[in-house]
């Protein structure tokens, strides 16, 4: 199936709040001025509807440029022929390849679905859209429809960092769609609150912000030591602080400011998914009082505190993670 026909804003000539994109897929959304949306025809208000393959339409520019299917998109990988399918969704400044090495203990049991976020890694920069990804809820769409391009459910979907909140999202949005939600390291809000710990002041997380968006390569390298927290492995931040580096600046910037500002408390709740709650011993992004957040207030969920350090437990402390994953999953079996 083709995601759609890409298709860049030009100019604009009036009100652009009375022309409507209308996908594909059977979706209506509104022209951004300036972004990349996915399209087919457009419709405006007062004239009816234009195919942009043969007209732009009245009061606005557009031109097509390709089309571009949602695994092309999301760089979409499928390793494994089990009957039970596997999804990762890699965390921010990351991309599918930080699973190189949890990902070979599973693929004899289950269909892997690998994929990079828009933005990150091979992913297509061109369907980036600043509107969509402005909340979470924009990747956690692009997931369902991953799903839906592969004709996947059931799906035990496992999340790092943020990727565990657009998981949640997306079980949220479609019953049926996960059987199981493993998370590693995830928060629902990074910043303190009354009666909450995230981690974070907010005057914290603004300055690192700033600091992002001010030298991002700068930030890489000062934080990557500390998010990964194994100093004696120098490597594996070395590694981190380059897939940090790898990423699209101005992208990043938007990325971190949509996950360190989030807040998903109120989602958990209602949370129907078993879930494992995946927590490193010390982990300065997500501290051990999250990951008991999460526990308590996911209403089917398992925390398991690893001894491995730092927020990346799949590339610090493989062997430890796939014991966590695999025990929790017998144990599923078991009970079914």
């Amino acid at each position: 199936m083709c995601g759609g026909l890409i298709a860049v804003f030009l100019h604009q000539f009036g009100d652009v709040e009375d022309v409507e994109v209308v996908v594909d897929t059977g979706g209506v959304g509104k022209v951004a001025g300036g972004a990349g949306v996915s399209c087919i025809m457009v419709r405006n208000l007062k004239d009816g509807y234009r195919d942009l393959r043969t007209m732009p339409g009245k009061g606005f520019g557009l031109r097509v440029v390709g089309c571009m299917s949602v695994v092309k998109r999301n760089n979409v990988t499928v390793i494994g022929d089990g009957e039970r399918v596997m999804m990762f969704a890699h965390g921010f400044g990351c991309d599918q390849q930080m699973w190189r090495l949890v990902t070979p203990a599973f693929a004899g049991d289950y269909r892997l679905v690998l994929f990079d976020h828009v933005g990150a890694g091979r992913s297509e920069l061109a369907a980036y859209d600043p509107l969509k990804y402005s909340t979470l809820d924009g990747y956690a769409t692009d997931v369902i429809e991953i799903c839906d391009e592969l004709g996947l459910k059931d799906v035990v979907f496992v999340g790092h960092s943020v990727s565990s909140m657009i998981g949640v999202l997306a079980a949220l949005r479609r019953t049926g769609l996960f059987s199981d939600l493993i998370m590693l390291g995830p928060s629902p809000r990074y910043i303190d609150d009354e009666g909450y710990t995230g981690g974070f002041t907010r005057q914290g997380i603004e300055e690192l912000l700033t600091f992002l968006e001010s030298n991002h390569l700068g930030w890489a390298a000062a934080m990557a030591p500390a998010i990964m927290g194994h100093p004696d492995e120098p490597e594996l931040a070395g590694e981190l602080e380059n897939s940090f580096c790898a990423t699209d600046p101005e992208i990043a910037s938007q990325f971190a400011r949509v996950t360190f500002l989030s807040d998903n408390r109120k989602d958990l709740p209602a949370v129907t998914v078993p879930s494992l709650v995946v927590q490193c011993s010390e982990d300065i992004v997500a501290p051990s009082a999250v990951g008991e957040y999460c526990r308590d207030h996911l209403p089917d969920s398992k925390l398991v505190i690893l001894e491995t350090t730092g927020h990346c437990p799949h590339l610090s402390g493989p062997e430890e993670t796939i014991a966590a994953m695999k025990d929790y999953l017998d144990g599923r079996t078991v009970s079914a």
